[in-house]
Order: C-alpha cells, then structure tokens, then sequence
C-alpha cells in the first residue's frame, strides 16, 4: 500500500467494490445486495470508503438513531439507548488488513459524530468466531455491554459500545 490513503464519502461509483469487498467479509458480515446496499446509504449516517489511489480498500456504514432499520442488533441498541451512531459494517481488504485502514475510517466517524452523539455501537460476532475484529474493537475503546444470538442461534454476537467526548 503507497501513502495515498484517503477516506472520502461514499458515492454511487464506489458501491461495487463495497459490494465485492462485503462479499469477501461474508460470514463477519452479512451478505448484502445492490438493492439492500443502496437503501443502507440514503439513510446512513456516515458511509464512507478507505481509498488507496483509485482503489476501494476498506469502507464503513453506520446509520443514527431512529433509522428504519430491522436488523435485529440494531434493534437490540434502539431499545436500550436514546442516541447512538450504529456501525452496521466495517470492512477491509483482506490484503490490507492491520495497515490501519480500520483505524483511520474509525477515526473518521468519530470526528463526524462529535456532538451528534454520546457513543458508537457496534457488533463482531462471537459465533461464527471473528477473533480479529473482536481484538481490533477493543483496542480502538469498544466495549461490551451484551450478547445475543441472531440467525435461529447460528450466530451470536457482541455487543459493543464506544463512548464519544461530552455531549
């Protein structure tokens, strides 16, 4: 990877790659189409891609509080919190993994969410294992506040939340 990386707002040309890089991520996160991707993004709070030169290497969606949204985490984080920026997916290439792409569109959010809301939440899940993420989230300050199975028990996950500076 060159120095090149920028994080720039997600646009309709990008949302290939997003696609073929969520695809790449799947069981860590769940399959999505076009269609469901592009419903994700004219309500998403923040949408942003990692940018290597042209290339997409890693991208993050997160919807606010109060979007229409049935994912059952998501649902599980509107019934506890009255004000939280949900992250739905983060994802990065595989080849780019630990150069700090996640860390960067992290930091990125949290410039965006400041004075918007109190916290960041999240999930990684715990069943199919994703050990990595786990790792990563709690390095960048996530912590848990549950659990849940989703998918008829054939996942569960962590919960997590991230406090953000006085709101």
């Amino acid at each position: 990877m060159t120095n090149t990386l920028v994080s720039i707002a997600a646009k309709p040309h990008h949302y290939e790659s997003v696609l073929g890089l969520n695809e790449q991520a799947v069981p860590h996160v769940n399959s999505i189409s076009a269609a469901e991707l592009q419903a994700l993004a004219e309500q998403a709070f923040y949408f942003s891609v990692a940018m290597n030169g042209d290339q997409v290497i890693g991208f993050l969606l997160t919807l606010a509080t109060g979007a229409q949204y049935n994912s059952p985490n998501y649902q599980w984080f509107s019934r506890r919190y009255s004000n939280f920026i949900y992250v739905d997916r983060i994802v990065v290439a595989p080849d780019c993994a630990g150069m700090g792409v996640g860390k960067q569109l992290y930091h990125d959010l949290e410039d965006a969410s400041s004075g918007v809301a109190p916290m960041i939440a999240c999930e990684v899940n715990l069943q199919p294992p994703n050990p990595n993420s786990l790792a990563f989230h709690q390095k960048q300050g996530f912590q848990e506040v549950g659990q849940q199975e989703t998918e008829s028990g054939q996942k569960v996950v962590c919960l997590m939340t991230k406090p953000l500076g006085a709101q």
